[in-house]
């Protein structure tokens, strides 16, 4: 029993050492890179482009630039 087992080890370890080793045939891939550029035909479709945080990131601006006009009317024109 003691000598199936070492020939069994040394069986599955000739074995990992041999598969192990043998060097595959290197395939050649072939990548091609493409840029396309679509135009939007319609603001709605640049909507559906944005993500929900750029468009309110714009309505916020709007808001906050509405507000710093209205703040520089009141001031009134120095000149």
């Amino acid at each position: 029993m003691r000598r199936l087992s070492i020939l069994a080890i040394a069986v599955m370890t000739t074995s990992v050492c041999l598969t192990s080793c043998r060097q595959e045939a290197e395939k050649e891939t072939i990548v091609r890179e493409v840029e396309v550029e679509k135009q939007v035909k319609s603001p709605e479709e640049a909507d559906e482009r944005e993500g929900i945080l750029e468009r309110t990131a714009k309505k916020v601006d709007k808001e906050v630039n509405k507000e710093i006009d209205e703040e520089i009317e009141k001031i009134g024109d120095d000149n």
